[in-house]
């Protein structure tokens, strides 16, 4: 794994001295000897390297990462911009965000630039086998990323969170702040999308919090390639 610096490294430094984060590490790094994993090793903390503590705008919460090859770089629901295939619960976020806030929809799935305004693109799990979703459940993972999710509760500026399906809204019992605006959505999976993802509207009411806070809002444009 890369190793974490700065903020995330001195508010995560109690986790890394706990048993199952030793655990966990100890599983990685045999999974990652064994198998092929995703994302590349030194792509696990990739949200953490793009958006530091300071800077965070907004969250949203994914479950784990894209399991095939070239597709998972650290950042939920993003690829790679060399991967020309957009995954669908990404076609249907930005369906959303063009009926929401009249973006166009992208030639490709890289979100980086949301990463670099302050977008925390976090996965509850950092790890996957390939083609074995949710292989790497249950090992470590959510502790971690439950503690990250503490740390941005905490906070003392206003924070959006947009959780979207049964797992990112189970984590909102730990957003208890009231400087927060926490959405909540079905997950934008063809499954499940047209059951209340399409119109909620959370890119626009982000914005329309960070304005009222004085915030700068995020450009959600991709760009095509």
């Amino acid at each position: 794994m890369s190793e974490l610096t700065g903020e995330w490294k001195e508010v995560l430094s109690a986790e890394f001295r706990k048993p199952y984060y030793r655990s966990l590490y100890e599983f990685v790094k045999e999974e990652y000897s064994k198998y092929i994993i995703y994302p590349p090793a030194d792509k696990i903390f990739e949200a953490l390297h793009l958006t530091a503590l300071s800077d965070i705008k907004v969250v949203i919460l994914g479950q784990d990462p894209y399991h095939g090859e070239n597709q998972a770089h650290g950042l939920s629901f993003s690829v790679p911009k060399s991967q020309k295939k957009i995954p669908p619960s990404l076609v249907n976020i930005y369906k959303e965000l063009q009926d929401d806030v009249g973006t166009y929809i992208p030639n490709n799935g890289n979100l980086l630039k949301w990463s670099k305004q302050g977008v925390l693109l976090l996965n509850t799990i950092l790890t996957v086998r390939a083609h074995k979703a949710f292989s790497h459940q249950g090992k470590g993972w959510e502790n971690f990323t439950d503690a990250i999710i503490k740390i941005i509760n905490d906070t003392d500026r206003p924070i959006v969170f947009m959780l979207w399906g049964s797992a990112a809204i189970s984590k909102s019992k730990m957003l208890n702040n009231p400087k927060h605006l926490v959405l909540k959505s079905v997950h934008p999976s063809p499954l499940s999308a047209y059951r209340g993802f399409f119109g909620c509207k959370h890119f626009s009411k982000a914005n329309e919090f960070l304005l009222k806070n004085n915030i700068s809002p995020i450009d959600w444009q991709i760009e095509n390639v």
